[in-house]
């Protein structure tokens, strides 16, 4: 699970004022860490050092959770070879934008609250020259959740992504819980001209829990 969700370099985070895209472009680096204070922890390796196991799941074979987001006019199913098996991901093209979903059912004990405050952040804020957009500790479909958004450097490329992670409880009466991480990443400069489908993208991700089929009627 730690390997998988360290991939995950981004951001998240839909505010009611529009994003500033311009300042994406920029490479000062900004941090809700204190200064001189210890690197953040990814919530993988968090949850590893608790003693928690995530089992990747391929969202659409989850029976007690439902786990979707859209696919825009012009993008479509992008294979990496480097990436679970269970990881879904689409792309616009052959490179970016992409936006990638991975779900791992958690086995073990922990602390949600501490995961996603102290955690929830970090992938993001440990990529190269992060700086900080968007951010909200929120919860997301009545889950907790974390999301950030930002800018950071990839390959001598100035990179935009929204990142958010959610702790779901499954239906009854497993009651299973699971680490969600939905990714949306582009290329900065083209911010603001891929905002329309990045939008549709993050607005249109979902996680619920399917309702009960009714009850059987007597004979």
């Amino acid at each position: 699970m730690a390997a998988a969700a360290m991939v995950i370099v981004a951001a998240s985070g839909c505010g009611t004022e529009p994003p500033d895209y311009q300042s994406l472009w920029t490479t000062s680096t900004t941090t809700t860490a204190p200064q001189n204070s210890e690197p953040p922890v990814p919530i993988a390796m968090y949850l590893e050092q608790a003693g928690v196991v995530g089992t990747p799941v391929a969202p659409e074979k989850l029976t007690d959770l439902t786990v979707t987001f859209p696919t825009p006019p012009g993008w479509g199913p992008y294979v990496n070879t480097n990436l679970s098996p269970m990881t879904r991901v689409i792309a616009k093209g052959e490179t970016y934008p992409t936006a990638m979903l991975m779900v791992f059912r958690l086995t073990g004990d922990f602390n949600v609250e501490e995961a996603i405050t102290e955690h929830g952040y970090a992938d993001a804020e440990l990529s190269e020259n992060f700086k900080r957009l968007n951010a909200s500790a929120d919860d997301f479909k009545g889950f907790p959740s974390a999301m950030i958004e930002g800018s950071y450097d990839l390959n001598g490329r100035r990179m935009h992504s929204y990142n958010r992670i959610v702790i779901a409880t499954g239906a009854p009466p497993a009651n299973e819980r699971y680490l969600i991480q939905f990714t949306v990443t582009g290329y900065a400069e083209k911010a603001a001209e891929e905002a329309p489908d990045m939008e549709t993208l993050i607005g249109g991700f979902d996680v619920t829990v399917p309702k009960a089929p009714p009850p059987t009627p007597p004979r």
